[in-house]
């Protein structure tokens, strides 16, 4: 029953959607069950962080790169246990709705190294999130990110809609009717 009631509200925001009905964090607070019902939505688009973060080849990129998509923006670390439960769920989402208008982007923040990184995507089977990382913790700290893991939903504008603190089931069925409702009021 709940999932029928996360289609029609997807159905409904579908329909007739635009840039505003996007915007209507009310609706989209409706599909919220389970663990998205942390997902705390702002009633005013914030800033998100300006600062540069590091990628695993040691370029360095902004969430500029992902402007013009919904980004899932996940901060983590390889010592966080709630991460690893939470990764593969976020991998999952990323694996159904990556691509032009969506992305998973996880940084890890604060002292975590590139093998170890890499380690612990390995052990928990994920090979398509980003290892990107913020070893001075210079957007993590502009983003008040305090605790891991902590998980922000930024718009195509590059502003923060939305933030869930701790752990989530982000491939849950209110997970995916939530980003499924954010991308089809994209088009």
């Amino acid at each position: 029953m709940r999932y029928l009631k996360s289609i029609a509200l997807y159905t409904a925001l579908a329909l007739g959607a635009n840039a505003a009905a996007a915007a209507d964090t009310q609706a989209l607070a409706a599909l919220a069950e389970g663990d998205m019902k942390k997902l705390a939505w702002h009633e005013t688009p914030k800033p998100a962080g300006e600062a540069a973060f590091e990628t695993v080849d040691g370029g360095e990129l902004t969430l500029d790169a992902y402007a013009g998509k919904h980004v899932v923006l996940n901060f983590w670390a390889t010592w966080c246990a709630p991460c690893r439960e939470e990764m593969p769920y976020l991998s999952e989402l990323q694996e159904e709705f990556g691509g032009e208008s969506f992305e998973v982007v996880t940084v890890a923040t604060g002292r975590n190294a590139v093998p170890g990184m890499r380690a612990f995507f390995e052990e928990i089977g994920v090979d398509n999130l980003p290892l990107h990382r913020d070893p001075r913790q210079a957007l993590a700290r502009e983003m008040g990110i305090f605790g891991l893991p902590i998980t922000v939903i930024l718009s195509p504008e590059g502003e923060e809609i939305a933030r869930l603190r701790g752990d989530a089931e982000w491939a849950s069925d209110s997970a995916k009717a939530i980003v499924a409702a954010l991308i089809g009021a994209e088009g």
